[in-house]
């Protein structure tokens, strides 16, 4: 019952960090055409640092003295990070949040990939089946040479390599290195990343709407954070991590009732091929953990 108890927490906080990181998107996506891409995320990221800094310094996880390993992890993350907003956000402003959030949520089939060719981890056929398929299912909402294919569904696509190597040197990172004090210092390279990018735009004094929807961002961007850091500590992680697929079914209804935007068939079609696959992935990567801790 306990264990129960437990993946039902781990699972509800999973579906709040997905509902705070989507609504975050769909703030940011409601910038466009009011505030310049580089400042509005400079100032979600001037908002968000601080208090990522108070929250860590409050919990006891704010602590930069790494060994020279994991601070070359640490920078490579910061650095993908950096990556991963530039092209996930350009994307976001320019295309339908349903289809740009279906292209991302391919990330547990990307990683599990990127674990077997690039850390040798073992993938059976089941799970490399699941991949192929999940991969299917991308083409299906990026259609390259369809009428509506673009160079932000390439972004897009981009951004998954990018959390890719995101999450890949975060797995690398010594048990000891604190999750918050790695989260502060990718969201301090990307603010200061995006407050360069900024100095080549003109300048554009929020509005009142502007100004709710930057602060609101930052607010759901930190709520997201510390929920999915919860998430890892409650539960079993392979039980409560497809939980994350609940992010698609947010950016669909934000996209109808904020943007009035509704993916075709077959959108819909590869973001269900894609969930599905990767769902079962976590599924197999449990019963081969489950396989290799029993006597």
């Amino acid at each position: 019952m306990g264990r129960w108890n437990d993946n039902t927490r781990g699972a509800l906080l999973m579906m709040l960090a997905m509902a705070s990181f989507t609504v975050n998107d769909a703030c940011i996506k409601s910038l466009a055409g009011h505030v310049p891409f580089f400042q509005a995320v400079f100032l979600r990221g001037a908002a968000t640092v601080p208090m990522l800094l108070l929250i860590a310094r409050a919990t006891g996880g704010l602590g930069f003295r790494y060994g020279r390993r994991d601070r070359g992890l640490v920078i490579l993350r910061s650095l993908a990070e950096v990556a991963a907003a530039y092209f996930f956000l350009t994307a976001l402003f320019n295309m339908p949040i349903a289809n740009a959030t279906a292209i991302l949520m391919a990330l547990p089939l990307s990683v599990t990939l990127a674990g077997a060719v690039f850390l040798g981890e073992p993938v059976g056929w089941r799970r490399w089946l699941a991949i192929a398929v999940g991969f299917v299912g991308v083409m299906l909402i990026v259609r390259p040479g369809a009428e509506g294919f673009n160079i932000y569904s390439i972004y897009a696509l981009l951004t998954v390599a990018c959390v890719t190597v995101r999450d890949l040197a975060a797995r690398r990172l010594s048990p000891d290195v604190h999750s918050l004090s790695v989260a502060v210092a990718g969201a301090l390279a990307v603010t200061v990343f995006m407050g360069l990018g900024s100095v080549g735009e003109p300048w554009v004094m929020p509005g009142a709407r502007e100004a709710a929807l930057l602060l609101g961002a930052a607010v759901l961007i930190i709520g997201g954070y510390i929920f999915s850091i919860m998430t890892m500590r409650v539960g079993e992680i392979a039980v409560v991590t497809p939980f994350l697929y609940t992010g698609l079914i947010w950016a669909l209804i934000l996209g109808l009732l904020v943007f009035g935007d509704w993916p075709s068939g077959l959108t819909l079609l590869g973001a269900g091929l894609v969930a599905t696959t990767g769902i079962y992935t976590l599924y197999r990567e449990r019963r081969v953990e489950e396989a290799q801790s029993s006597p």
